[in-house]
C-alpha cells in the first residue's frame, strides 16, 4: 500500500488555560468543532486527549479486526474504549497512560486465540506505536463470541479456566 497523509487544522485563541479553539478536517466531518484545554470540564466541545483516545480506540479496533481475520476468524463486533491519563509532570502536561478496554464478539474463537490477537493488535496498532505512554489493556470476549466447542468436556468452567491458566492466560483474559 502506498504511503498517505491526512491533515487537520486548528485555530486557537488565547492562553492554554483560558483559550479556546476550533478543529477542522478536509473531510468536513470536523468543521470548526470547538475544543479547549483537556482539564476544562465546563467547555463544550472536545480536547486533544479526547481526540487521541478516539483515534487510538478506532485504530486499535481496526488492527484487532485485521489480526483476527489473519488468524481465520470473522469478528462480529469490537467495542473499544481508550482512556487517556494526563499528568502535570516536571516537563509539563504529559500523556502518561492509555488504557484500552476491549469487548469483542467473535464466533468460534478460542479464548487463547483471542488474547493472542488482542496482544498482537496492541503491539501493531499504528497509534500505539506512535505514542510514548504506558498502554495497558483488558480484552474480553463477549459470551456470544466464546466457542463452546473449545471447552473441555468435564466438570465445568473451572476445568477450562485451569487449562487457560496453564497456557498463560489470566482470569481477566490477559496473557502472563
Amino acid at each position: 500500500m502506498k504511503p498517505y497523509t491526512r491533515k487537520a487544522s486548528v485555530l486557537w485563541l488565547g492562553t492554554r488555560q483560558r483559550g479556546k479553539g476550533a478543529i477542522s478536517t478536509p473531510s468536513a466531518f470536523l468543521k470548526k468543532v470547538p475544543y479547549a484545554s483537556g482539564s476544562d470540564l465546563k467547555q463544550r466541545g472536545t480536547n486533544p486527549p479526547e481526540l487521541i483516545a478516539a483515534a487510538h480506540a478506532g485504530s486499535f479496533s481496526m488492527t484487532l479486526a485485521n489480526e483476527l481475520a489473519e488468524a481465520g476468524y470473522s469478528p462480529r463486533q469490537i467495542d473499544t474504549t481508550a482512556t487517556v491519563t494526563m499528568e502535570d509532570i516536571a516537563a509539563g502536561w504529559t500523556m502518561t497512560q492509555i488504557h484500552l478496554d476491549v469487548i469483542a464478539t467473535v464466533p468460534k474463537v478460542a479464548q487463547c486465540d483471542f488474547v493472542d490477537a488482542a496482544l498482537r493488535a496492541k503491539a501493531n496498532c499504528p497509534i500505539s506505536r506512535s505514542l510514548n505512554a504506558n498502554i495497558s489493556m483488558r480484552a474480553k470476549l463477549s459470551p456470544r463470541g466464546a466457542a463452546a466447542r473449545f471447552l473441555p468436556r468435564g466438570n465445568s468452567l473451572t476445568t477450562a479456566l485451569g487449562i487457560l491458566r496453564k497456557n498463560g492466560v489470566k482470569r481477566n483474559g490477559a496473557k502472563n
